[in-house]
């Protein structure tokens, strides 16, 4: 096995660190207690290729690997995890499924503004009463007589950067008693006349990653915007998630290590009985335990995402691989955030610190593109053969 990087990706992951410690840093506090969506950031990430790293450049994007991609997303999110959010939307969920899936005019009409940062992506399958269960989604689209379009009629929710998203991959059943081989993916369009926006919701954290409803009352979609073809749409979604979820593993690692290294210097710096915290046994045991399990989640993810790599090639799957990042990597963060929290003691509990902010952010990381619960349900069945 070869742990050593390329000059590519170390390239990519010093500028990811230069910006994020430079630019994000700063103002992420700000954006947090704001709940402001940081769109000047945002831009000079894409000015860098942050937004479209795996994008070839004949797209607008960085044109590099998903190695690379994994190594700048753990930089970005350590500085603010919902500036990573955001990347890992642009990146995972709405490029990578229109590079897989797309036509040739359809890469150039809407991933060239998503990857370069003019315009925001966003990723449509979730509805007040199917999250997980997906399959079951009650948007409907319907192809007109004439054929040369759908009639769409949709409500999503919880749909991260729909507040300031441009474009949208959005799934809807064009065949609903065919359950999930009926549902079929569109690209919309945010001004187009028909689609309207939700409440914001006032999360817990990532705040500064807007993130709403959105609906769609007879919104009529041209049919050369449906991605793939009819009856596809499970499949498409099932595979961009596949993706999707090592970037949340990468987001995961950031924020751990984050996490970990505020940790770190206050358990060198902070005095109590006349030695430094970090001397006494049980803060040294935190500080080993932390370390391990976030060195763990670190190399699960690189894992998958070198295995996502050669499955370009091969064309097999990466599911469980993906997964198993997701599932221990999110647990690692909520974990290590927590014992942060444990020895900043008091000054944890203070915003004047940001080890709260990653307590609230890591707990996401659990949650979104998959719960823990969905992931331990789709190793088990990878490992089993059962359904």
């Amino acid at each position: 096995m070869d742990f050593q990087l390329t000059e590519e990706q170390e390239m990519i992951q010093a500028t990811a660190r230069d910006f994020a410690r430079s630019e994000i840093v700063p103002v992420a506090a700000a954006h947090d207690e704001s709940g402001e969506f940081p769109l000047d950031t945002i831009r000079k990430m894409g000015e860098l290729g942050l937004m479209g790293i795996e994008v070839p450049d004949e797209y607008g994007g960085a044109g590099l690997d998903t190695i690379g991609y994994v190594l700048a997303m753990i930089e970005i999110s350590a500085a603010d995890a919902a500036h990573g959010t955001i990347m890992s939307v642009n990146n995972s969920l709405f490029c990578n499924g229109i590079l897989k899936y797309g036509s040739e005019e359809q890469k150039q009409k809407y991933v060239r503004e998503i990857a370069t940062g003019e315009q925001i992506g966003a990723y449509a399958l979730t509805e007040p009463q199917s999250g997980s269960d997906a399959s079951r989604m009650r948007s409907r689209a319907v192809l007109s007589d004439d054929g040369s379009h759908y009639v769409i009629n949709a409500r999503k929710s919880w749909i991260t950067s729909g507040p300031v998203a441009r474009y949208m991959v959005l799934f809807a059943a064009t065949d609903p008693d065919a359950g999930g081989r009926g549902i079929t993916a569109f690209l919309v369009d945010s001004e187009r006349e028909g689609l309207s926006l939700g409440k914001t919701e006032p999360k817990m954290g990532i705040r500064a990653s807007a993130t709403c409803e959105v609906e769609l009352n007879d919104y009529r979609c041209p049919v050369e915007d449906r991605l793939g073809k009819e009856g596809e749409g499970f499949k498409i979604a099932m595979s961009v998630l596949d993706a999707g979820r090592i970037g949340i593993a990468a987001q995961a690692v950031g924020i751990a290590q984050a996490a970990y290294e505020a940790s770190l210097e206050y358990a060198r710096d902070r005095k109590a009985f006349g030695k430094e915290i970090g001397s006494f046994q049980m803060i040294q045991a935190k500080i080993a335990d932390m370390k391990c399990r976030l060195e763990a989640a670190r190399l699960l993810t690189l894992r998958a995402a070198w295995t996502k790599m050669q499955a370009s090639q091969t064309g097999a799957r990466f599911t469980a691989e993906g997964s198993m990042a997701k599932l221990v990597a999110s647990e690692a963060a909520m974990w290590i955030a927590y014992q942060a929290v444990q020895i900043h003691g008091g000054m944890g509990y203070s915003k004047e610190m940001p080890v709260e902010r990653y307590f609230r952010d890591a707990k996401i990381t659990e949650i979104y593109e998959g719960t823990s619960e969905i992931q331990r349900m789709v190793i088990a069945r990878s490992e089993t053969g059962l359904r």
